[in-house]
């Protein structure tokens, strides 16, 4: 594999074409704004998504979409609300058995269906991975050592994706699970923001800590009814991303539970922000596909409520201690 395109210029996009060059490959940056594609062109840096970070002069941005038809792999990292509209404009430049790893973190609003299942249906030529685990865009892209999984259904494709973006500091595992790989991913975004929540109100570490594991308790049980397996979200695209995104600011879905947290409305915390906070779009759908499955997910069930304004803050913490209690297992 010699070619890497990457399809959205966010900030974990830029750093995606990083990584890509890092592990010899060619890479070309798709971005949807004109702004963009000069400045990374001219400037070799993103100061719009990426700001502070110098990026290779191997990476080229182009905001025309058949300048990757010649790729070896591409990287899909547009927001997932945004996937399949974006895919259906690439699939006429897509050739048969082209690798396409699927970035984005959700659930499809009002289909609730996975990532995997929208590629199906906009480029079925294509073959489907995941990359989904605990990553910062602003550390990958500076060469911070960072560890992923990469899912793909055959083994023998997820490992040779894997050998072809591997670089030292970056390192992708490779499973077989992509259901689980992305379920995870889609999940923890909604925890984060419950977990910003708890560290905006002042409720402590211990609340955080029950949260998270709490939290992890139905983002399995939800993976698993989707078809997943539990030890794949036992690993880096479940509990470490998990843990990473409900343990820093830096992640835009927990800080965006601790603007709520702090008193801010849903409106007024993502009002003026340019990049997207994934949990806010997953958030019903994460509810209704839990619904629809019979799986109980009352944190995720309780973020979507707050989001959409029909529990306050406080009324959501107190449906949550209020529940009944049952055996932990």
């Amino acid at each position: 594999m010699k070619r890497a395109g990457v399809i959205g210029a966010g900030a974990w996009g830029t750093a995606l074409a990083q990584v890509a060059t890092r592990a010899g490959l060619s890479a070309t940056l798709w971005a949807l704004e004109d702004e963009v594609v000069q400045v990374v062109n001219t400037a070799h840096e993103n100061p719009i998504f990426l700001p502070g970070v110098t990026l290779d002069p191997a990476v080229r941005a182009s905001s025309d979409l058949s300048d990757l038809a010649g790729c070896d792999l591409v990287f899909a990292v547009t927001p997932a609300q945004h996937l399949r509209s974006i895919l259906q404009q690439f699939a006429p430049h897509a050739r048969p058995g082209l690798p396409i790893l699927l970035c984005a973190k959700g659930v499809e609003r009002g289909s609730l269906k996975l990532m995997t299942e929208i590629l199906a249906e906009t480029a079925p030529q294509a073959t489907p991975a995941v990359l989904s685990g605990p990553s910062f865009a602003a550390e990958v892209a500076r060469g911070l050592p960072t560890a992923v999984t990469l899912a793909a259904a055959d083994a023998g494709v997820a490992a040779e994706l894997a050998n072809a973006i591997a670089s030292p500091a970056f390192r992708p595992y490779a499973s077989a699970d992509m259901i689980g790989a992305e379920a995870g991913g889609a999940i923890k975004n909604v925890l984060a923001i419950a977990c910003g929540v708890v560290e905006g109100r002042g409720l402590g570490r211990s609340a955080h800590a029950a949260l998270v594991t709490r939290g992890f308790t139905e983002l399995t049980r939800l993976a698993v009814a989707l078809g997943g397996k539990a030890e794949t979200v036992a690993g880096l695209c479940g509990l470490g991303d998990l843990v990473l995104t409900c343990s820093s600011a830096q992640s835009r879905n927990m800080s965006l539970g601790i603007a709520l947290g702090q008193g801010q409305s849903a409106r007024e915390a993502l009002a003026g922000k340019r990049s997207v906070a994934e949990g806010a779009e997953s958030a019903p759908a994460v509810r209704a596909l839990a619904q629809k499955l019979g799986v109980e997910t009352p944190i995720s069930d309780a973020v979507a409520a707050v989001l959409e304004g029909a529990l306050d803050v406080d009324e959501a913490i107190a449906s949550l201690l209020s529940r009944p209690l049952k055996p932990e297992t």
